[in-house]
């Protein structure tokens, strides 16, 4: 690898070790030439997922769109910044861990309120009230008759 210092083509690598739980190999690595020392970092390219809309544009995965809705979900709940950090990022894992390069943004919303509903009862009913455009308080009624069902099926 070229050395960022002096330019030259030539540097070996000194140690190499796992980071990022795996997802990385950090390298650190000496020049030939100069001798000064510098570090890299080895990841998987991840080809981009793209989301078809209900219009049928696409656009690329936005992991700040789920969080920002993950977030309003969970206003004034008793639920922690990194539980709500680390709740995204399980759902974005399942997204990209399927095999194709789209997704229906329908999925993305049935994932998210399928997982909310066993994360947090209150930010499930106020993510699906937005998801479904809930219209009148009919639509609240029926889908608390829901949870409660499933919660004595429990």
């Amino acid at each position: 690898m070229k050395c960022p210092f002096c330019k030259k083509p030539d540097s070996r690598v000194i140690d190499s070790r796992a980071a990022d739980d795996g997802a990385t190999i950090r390298r650190r690595r000496e020049c030939s030439e100069c001798g000064r020392r510098f570090t890299t970092y080895e990841v998987v390219e991840k080809l981009p997922l793209m989301v078809v809309k209900r219009d049928n544009r696409r656009e690329p995965f936005n992991r700040d769109k789920l969080l920002t809705g993950i977030i309003r979900s969970c206003d004034k709940r008793d639920i922690s910044m990194e539980q709500i950090t680390n709740f995204v990022a399980e759902i974005e894992r399942d997204i990209r861990n399927r095999t194709e390069p789209e997704v229906l943004s329908e999925k993305i919303g049935e994932i998210v309120m399928e997982r909310l509903k066993d994360f947090d009862e209150v930010a499930y009913i106020r993510f699906a009230s937005v998801y479904r455009k809930f219209d009148d308080i009919t639509n609240f009624i029926e889908e608390l008759e829901t949870l409660r069902a499933r919660r004595g099926k429990e």
